[in-house]
């Protein structure tokens, strides 16, 4: 069976763009239906996306990744993906951004393996510590904004007092939801949420 090349592109959120990476795998000549692009956190236990495309994975295929913590954020979780991956499945992986740790080495001997096993473990440790430092960032600016009184998350909606007025016509069966709708021209579901607001004296 003829091997096949495939990459695989992580991004954290939704607000990041995997663009600039997929258009680095199609330059590489590998088909865009085998780039598999997954929106989720590396630390994330549900990777729907990853699981697919391991089981697609046949020995001797080709898997392209720009950098080792697109296996996960984690050292044991880039270690084991790498080992099953490399391992029990016999897939060859390349790295983009360190090329030295491409599985299809010209030069395989016991000193060029031991290396690259060391450059691995090196890479993983650098690839948590920097997951570890930007969750600790994050939580000392969500600590610092509390203690400043800054309240977090989505500010709630500013409401007018004619959407209230009209919100409270018709729960008092006033007016119909129609009548409603048209007259502060909003959605159903962001009308019902008012209603609901109104009668839990939340306005």
């Amino acid at each position: 069976m003829t091997a096949e090349r495939h990459a695989l592109i992580r991004v954290s959120t939704d607000g990041q763009n995997e663009e600039r990476q997929v258009v680095r795998m199609l330059a590489l000549g590998i088909p865009r239906k085998n780039i598999v692009i997954e929106k989720e956190s590396g630390k994330s236990t549900v990777r729907t996306k990853y699981q697919r495309l391991v089981k697609r994975l046949k020995t001797s295929d080709i898997l392209y990744i720009e950098n080792i913590d697109r296996l996960s954020r984690d050292y044991d979780g880039i270690i084991n993906e790498w080992n099953k991956l490399t391992i029990q499945k016999g897939v060859i992986i390349k790295v983009l951004d360190t090329p030295m740790l491409d599985t299809d080495q010209i030069n395989n001997d016991l000193t060029s393996k031991f290396m690259r096993n060391i450059l691995l473990h090196i890479l993983a440790f650098q690839a948590e510590s920097e997951w570890q430092k930007i969750k600790y960032r994050q939580a000392q600016g969500i600590a610092l904004a509390k203690s400043n009184g800054k309240k977090l998350g989505r500010p709630k909606a500013v409401r007018t007092e004619e959407e209230i007025e009209t919100a409270k016509q018709y729960l008092n069966r006033e007016i119909d939801l129609g009548t409603a709708l048209s007259i502060i021209g909003v959605q159903k579901s962001a009308f019902y949420s008012l209603c609901q607001m109104i009668s839990k004296e939340e306005i």
